[in-house]
């Protein structure tokens, strides 16, 4: 059914069953897992936060150590698993990722960002809207 299944995850506490859920269904399917972290640059976030060379350089460091424990928590159940770490928006970033790699299914977490994405949507609508693969969101704990 699913020969590919990409988990985005943003390493936090309330992402880990979104990422259970994702090496369940790859377990069932015999699928890869695919494992995303997206560093946010949007510009305004940039400019607000005061981004330096620095504070990229440890996101991507913290990325890739995300990236890797869902590896490795997938390995460990016999999967096959690749992380990655990318730059950009992350639903666009997610979504380009799962089409230019033969994602069959995203598995996202539903997050609450505060009140600017109550009503413009955040990472885990975005992406139901523009995938043209199933996308589940898993709740966090």
């Amino acid at each position: 059914m699913y020969d590919n299944v990409l988990i985005a995850t943003d390493g936090s506490d309330e992402s880990d069953g979104c990422i259970e859920y994702g090496i369940d269904v790859a377990e069932s399917t015999g699928a890869t897992v695919h494992a995303l972290y997206v560093i946010e640059t949007k510009a305004t976030y940039i400019l607000t936060v005061d981004f330096s060379d620095s504070d990229m350089d440890e996101y991507r460091e913290y990325g890739t150590e995300v990236v890797t424990d869902v590896a490795e928590r997938a390995a460990e159940r016999g999967l096959e698993a690749e992380g990655v770490v990318k730059t950009g928006r992350p639903a666009e970033e997610i979504v380009d990722y799962a089409d230019d790699n033969d994602i069959d299914a995203i598995v996202v977490g539903k997050q609450g960002h505060g009140a600017i994405d109550k009503h413009l949507g955040g990472t885990a609508e975005k992406v139901m809207w523009m995938s043209e693969q199933p996308v589940t969101v898993v709740e966090g704990e």
